[in-house]
């Protein structure tokens, strides 16, 4: 816990707050503008080891119908840095703001936010979800867990479902030829550095299906293009945030999902896919995969989806299987190495690829 921020005289609601990005500016005179209401004093801590920004908790002491904490999401603290993902900062914060009214998917309440598109600073002011407990992307998740984060999903997916509106929104498009080519032409050195990094903690046959995967990544991305939505892009364990839901402990837990500077058009199931993929152990993912799959249709026809059937659902989530090693693969090679994370990416792709070979994902995708 840091140093408390000295109390300062309670100051009147403003019609904006300025956009910070140092935890030092993250005062109580700062906050009553945020929040638009009198804070007397705040204390903070850091949350997690974000790497294209940084998370604080803030307890607030003031007025009494502000909450008893909030969360902070402020950018990189290189300006260098921040100028490289201005468009993920943006996304994000275009999605609560834009997007997230219109869809069913369980997200935080946003208090406050702000961002400068020039510059890449934002700051966002978040519910906290505590006690929820955040997903362990290493450990795993139960079946159960699994499903209820699927039918989680398809509160995303299903009220804008082949949407041609979508892509009316800045920042959003189907991935094209281009996109499908650059992929591709990145993924070889990619997968390249991630193989030197982390060859120890694989799996032999993980190795073998990653390199089968090369040549069919370009074809991957552009296949199945009539079906497309909103997609997360890392809907995966440690995105998650899982609460007890009101059966008790033996009902599904309640899943809220968060960090959406991933966002994009593509094909629904690549969500589903990577979090069935990378959160279940092999064994209980193949118990359970044909359960979940069929929650998650079931959830889509809730939220009005039709001309969609069960045997089609699964076929995509098959085929969708190459998300795991595709996100992991890129995740790890140019991001920042930590022993937590060569633990988890290792975990993601020996189960993914391990779903890729059970499904029989790459036939499918070579005969797309």
């Amino acid at each position: 816990m840091s140093p408390t921020t000295p109390t300062s005289p309670a100051t009147p609601a403003t019609p904006a707050a300025p956009i910070v990005t140092e935890p030092e500016e993250l005062t109580a005179a700062w906050l009553s503008a945020a929040l638009g209401a009198p804070v007397r004093r705040v204390e903070r801590e850091q949350v997690g080891t974000g790497q294209m920004g940084t998370c604080y908790r803030l307890r607030v002491e003031g007025d009494p119908a502000l909450p008893a904490t909030v969360l902070v999401k402020l950018p990189a603290a290189d300006p260098a840095s921040r100028a490289l993902v201005i468009g993920a900062y943006a996304i994000e914060l275009r999605f609560y703001r834009e997007i997230s009214p219109t869809v069913a998917v369980a997200v935080p309440t946003v208090h406050h936010q702000a961002i400068d598109l020039e510059t890449g600073a934002f700051t966002l002011v978040m519910q906290d979800l505590a006690p929820a407990v955040q997903g362990d992307q290493v450990a795993g998740c139960t079946p159960e867990q699994a499903r209820a984060a699927a039918v989680n999903l398809a509160g995303l997916h299903g009220p804008r479902w082949c949407d041609p509106s979508l892509s009316d929104i800045e920042g959003l498009a189907i991935q094209g030829p281009e996109d499908a080519a650059l992929l591709a032409e990145f993924y070889g050195p990619a997968l390249e550095i991630f193989l030197d990094g982390l060859g120890d903690l694989l799996e032999p046959a993980t190795v073998e299906t990653l390199r089968q995967t090369l040549d069919l990544a370009e074809r991957w991305t552009l296949a199945r293009g009539e079906r497309f939505g909103l997609v997360h892009g890392d809907y995966r364990l440690d995105n998650l945030m899982f609460a007890p839901g009101l059966d008790g402990p033996d009902g599904p837990d309640v899943v809220t999902a968060l960090d959406w500077q991933t966002l994009s058009l593509g094909l629904p199931a690549r969500d589903l896919a990577y979090l069935v993929g990378t959160g279940l152990v092999p064994e209980d993912r193949r118990a359970h995969e044909e359960v979940i799959v069929a929650a998650y249709h079931a959830a889509l026809a809730s939220h009005g989806v039709v001309d969609y059937d069960l045997a089609t659902a699964w076929e995509d989530y098959r085929f969708a299987m190459m998300q795991g090693p595709l996100v992991a693969v890129f995740g790890c090679a140019y991001g920042t190495r930590t022993e937590r994370g060569d633990a988890m990416f290792a975990a993601m792709v020996n189960r993914s690829c391990a779903a890729i070979r059970d499904l029989g994902t790459l036939g499918l995708v070579a005969a797309s």
